[in-house]
């Protein structure tokens, strides 16, 4: 599978309901851009979500970005790639993800293993035994080097989350030639720095929380002072990219440059405000 320049990652769960997800999955593919991330949903599970979606559209690609290792077995998401891409006609992406801490034992009630390991022996499980594993389309969530190391071994990429271009870099170094870097990056429209900077904080809010971000931030070269207080302007600035449609864009070729080879763009909004998420997909299409 080929994968191409500009996608758009979002999470179903900030328009719930079926037609709603439906009529974004439209919506996505009208734009022209090549991919719909989504994350593991708190109302619908990821599998099924990917197949509605899918059903919904004619050309976009679907990737889950991520599907928790926790939430079903190796085989089952195996099986259920498998299922999805014949029945859609080879629209599916497998990204997969260790998750948190909170979801995993809090949520879920498994024990968090160690990421690295947990997903080697995870993405074992789902090519043991099966004709074509190489060609499979799976790529999975990594920020450190050890689970870059990982991706581009044993995957088609990686899929950083929450990332900044110097990290690019060096992920496409340790991912090496001919493996997908897609970077997710949120953006919004928005040139009024304290408005902007506010919902930049808002969305960042829920991730501030959690290690696995925090520890990879601080080893971007941010300090703890940097991810106090929901954020300093200058972490805020460069994890939600911020200003005018060109302003924006050059942030987001500042990845291609660095080695990307797709970045999917997270409009940030305020919350049901579907009109300015759509408006800034439109005006960024073309980067």
């Amino acid at each position: 599978m080929k994968l191409g320049r500009l996608g758009v990652w979002y999470s179903p769960d900030k328009h719930p309901g079926p037609e709603p997800v439906a009529a974004f999955a439209r919506t996505v593919e009208r734009l022209g851009f090549d991919t719909l991330w989504y994350p593991e949903s708190r109302g619908y599970e990821s599998f099924t979500l990917a197949g509605y979606m899918l059903s919904q559209t004619t050309t976009l690609k679907i990737g889950s970005s991520i599907a928790s290792i926790y939430a079903r077995d190796a085989f089952t998401a195996r099986r259920g790639m498998i299922s999805l891409n014949d029945l859609y006609g080879g629209r599916f992406i497998l990204g997969l993800g260790v998750s948190h801490v909170p979801m995993v034992e809090g949520i879920r009630g498994h024990v968090y293993e160690k990421p690295v390991p947990a997903m080697r022996a995870y993405l074992n499980g789902i090519t043991k035994g099966e004709a074509g594993a190489t060609d499979f389309p799976i790529c999975i969530a990594a920020l450190g080097p050890l689970m870059l190391k990982l991706a581009g071994q044993l995957t088609q990429g990686a899929v950083p989350y929450n990332t900044i271009p110097k990290h690019t870099a060096e992920a496409a170094k340790i991912l090496g030639p001919d493996k997908w870097l897609a970077i997710e990056q949120k953006v919004t429209i928005e040139s009024e720095p304290a408005r902007a900077r506010g919902l930049g904080r808002e969305e960042l809010s829920r991730y501030m929380v959690l290690d696995n971000y925090r520890n990879a931030w601080l080893g971007m070269g941010f300090t703890e002072a940097d991810l106090a207080n929901g954020g300093s302007d200058a972490f805020i600035d460069q994890i939600v990219l911020w200003g005018t449609a060109d302003q924006v864009k050059a942030g987001l070729r500042a990845h291609f440059n660095a080695g990307a080879t797709h970045v999917a763009i997270q409009p940030v909004h305020a919350a049901g405000d579907t009109a300015a998420r759509d408006a800034i997909l439109a005006a960024l299409a073309d980067t």
